[in-house]
């Protein structure tokens, strides 16, 4: 699985991603463009800075050694100077706080519509889809991928705009002022950017790995979250311990070998950083002293002349240093952040771009007007490369109103089977119908109102009672609720709640017994009042009374729904009008319980184990 979705992933090139991450800002483009604007703003000023600071520095210089100069003109001369660099720092200051706020709305509300987007089309996925990703690597996307993403989004507005501006406004005001000194940064950032770039690439395989390893830990604490009284059965706390150890310890060494190779960038800036300021220091100030003259004036006092390079233009030249070199030091970290979302950008895309495998014709029926099923020479596999058929030549005919029943040995496609009626998944060959209608020709949200299906795992959902049985028909009345529970046969216990129908579930049903669970998602498919009713095992948690009632209760109250029933007991399915036995993806026997006794091996094996044992 992890190589194909490798080969797909390189299959998607970084200017879709951008097209789509475009798409994904919408309503929030006007922050993140105001953002942008004020960070170039903000980086104007804060280069417009030290050229007139070495102007004010060239200036004073001029006029202190000058004997005409007035105090009068110094002091007007240095508060233009101050009011320019005040403004100048004020506009700098506003325009950082507007550039924050902005750039901070825009990437909240990207990543905002981003995990939008992503769950959106999650919901859409055919089982096929699911199976394609695994639950935990689509937790892992929605959650810590977007979050990456979102904070490299942020990065990029704040520190990717203003980095590289910097560094050319930088670089081009040093030009201006001094020429000759240019070459220092000529030497130093060609260095640094070829460590940049071996440093992001030894880096980002790292990165890659660890995503991948962030689905196994996932996935190992899922397990664990859901086995819990399994462990704990077993006392095999420990046991996940170390495998969770081991999970996190692989993630914690390659996150240090990333972070050792990422190291060598900082102190290697520092040391190009600090290597520029002396030699322009150094050349700069020999410049100085090699081309000074001194020049008599007109009260017979010489005034020095330092030629083309000046006290001021040294004083930027090493701000301007110091810039270009914090810019490629910003310009690093970008790098870092994009090299480290790199992977979570595809992995994300992946699925953004990821189409269901089942999806509506054009024209869809919406209408389902019987319970009539029929299978026409199905064949099934979950996957096409795979050698084996799932299900093989099915042809099977349910009247509507029928109650059949399905039984089989464990891994006999009994799931399968009832799942490509609902449309969880195509058939590979064959047709199925549904009132005589192939189920691919109609509108999925009609079929499956149509059809009601209570899982071999039962789900409940935090919230009320009432809540839960209200997902099988959102308008239900009261009265509705407890006739569905009634024929579940769950009014019993739900009334000996105090809180009754308003009793609180916790998430997945965790404080009701299993078949109290189950009973509850009996009653919230019964609620949808369907066409067909499939019941996969959905009885194995209660007792053979129960189960018996439940049986009487849908025949009773549903004699026009089809009612397909999964069972490993025979009891529960001994009075169906029809049984299907099952084994290894085929029909192997079709009849009523005393037809099957007579005539199916398989059958006859089940009645008389599970006979034997009941005896016992």
């Amino acid at each position: 699985m992890r190589n194909i979705l490798t080969t797909e992933l390189s299959q998607f090139r970084y200017r879709d991603i951008f097209k789509r991450l475009i798409h994904t800002i919408r309503e929030y483009k006007k922050d993140v463009i105001l953002g942008i604007v004020f960070i170039i703003i903000e980086t104007i000023c804060e280069c417009a800075i030290p050229l007139f600071m070495s102007y004010l520095i060239d200036t004073m210089g001029a006029m202190s050694e000058s004997a005409q100069t007035t105090n009068n003109e110094i002091i007007i001369t240095v508060s233009v100077y101050a009011a320019i660099l005040l403004v100048l720092a004020t506009i700098s200051f506003v325009s950082g706080i507007l550039a924050g706020r902005f750039s901070a709305k825009g990437g909240v509300g990207f990543a905002t519509n981003l995990r939008k987007d992503f769950f959106y089309n999650t919901t859409t996925f055919s089982f096929q889809n699911i199976d394609k990703f695994s639950v935990s690597s689509l937790v892992t996307r929605q959650t810590t991928d977007i979050s990456f993403i979102q904070q490299a989004f942020t990065v990029v507005i704040r520190i990717g705009v203003r980095a590289p501006l910097m560094l050319i406004f930088s670089i081009v005001m040093a030009s201006v002022l001094a020429y000759q000194m240019v070459w220092i940064y000529a030497i130093t950032i060609p260095l640094l950017c070829v460590l940049l770039v071996l440093v992001i690439y030894f880096s980002m395989p790292i990165f890659l790995r660890v995503f991948d390893k962030y689905d196994r830990l996932n996935e190992s604490i899922e397990e664990n979250v859901r086995g819990i009284r399994v462990v704990k059965t077993y006392v095999k706390e420990e046991f996940e311990k170390d495998k969770f150890n081991k999970a996190s310890e692989d993630i914690r060494k390659d996150y240090v070998k990333a972070e050792r190779l990422l190291a060598l960038s900082n102190p290697s800036m520092m040391c190009a950083m600090y290597l520029s300021m002396f030699l322009i220091i150094f050349i700069g100030s020999s410049v100085i002293i090699n081309e000074v003259s001194y020049v008599l004036n007109d009260l017979g006092q010489y005034d020095a002349h330092f030629g083309t390079l000046t006290v001021g233009n040294i004083s930027s030249l090493i701000t301007f240093g110091a810039q270009i070199l914090s810019s490629l030091m910003m310009l690093q970290m970008v790098f870092v952040f994009i090299a480290m979302c790199s992977a979570s950008l595809k992995r994300v895309y992946e699925v953004l771009v990821e189409k269901p495998t089942i999806a509506n014709k054009e024209n869809a029926i919406k209408e389902i007007k019987t319970g009539d099923i029929e299978f026409d020479n199905v064949n099934f596999k979950y996957k096409l490369e795979a050698e084996k058929y799932a299900l093989s030549d099915i042809n099977l005919k349910i009247k509507e109103g029928e109650m059949v029943g399905i039984i089989g040995g464990t891994g006999s496609s009994k799931s399968t089977l009832v799942n490509l009626i609902s449309r969880f998944y195509d058939t590979t060959t064959g047709e199925v119908k549904v009132s005589g209608i192939n189920v691919k020709d109609y509108d999925i949200t009609s079929l499956r109102e149509s059809v009601s299906m209570v899982l071999q795992k039962n789900i409940l959902f935090s919230g009320t009672i009432k809540d839960n049985l209200r997902w099988g028909n959102k308008d239900a009345s009261d009265e509705e609720i407890v006739e569905a529970c009634k024929i579940a046969q769950a009014d019993s216990f739900i009334e000996s709640f105090p809180d009754k129908y308003d009793t609180q579930i916790q998430q997945g049903g965790s404080n009701v017994s299993g078949g109290q669970k189950q009973r509850l998602c009996i009653a919230r498919a019964i609620l949808k009042k369907p066409k067909v009713l499939i019941m996969d095992d959905s009885t194995s948690a209660v007792d053979t009374k129960t189960d018996a009632y439940i049986r009487q209760g849908l025949r009773k109250t549903l004699p026009n729904t089809t009612k397909i029933i999964i069972a490993q007991r025979i009891s529960s399915v001994q009075d169906a009008d029809k049984i299907i036995v099952m084994d290894d993806g085929e029909i192997n026997g079709i009849g009523t319980h005393d037809e099957l006794l007579k005539s199916n091996k398989i059958y006859q094996e089940i009645y008389e184990i599970q006979n034997r044992i009941g005896g016992k």
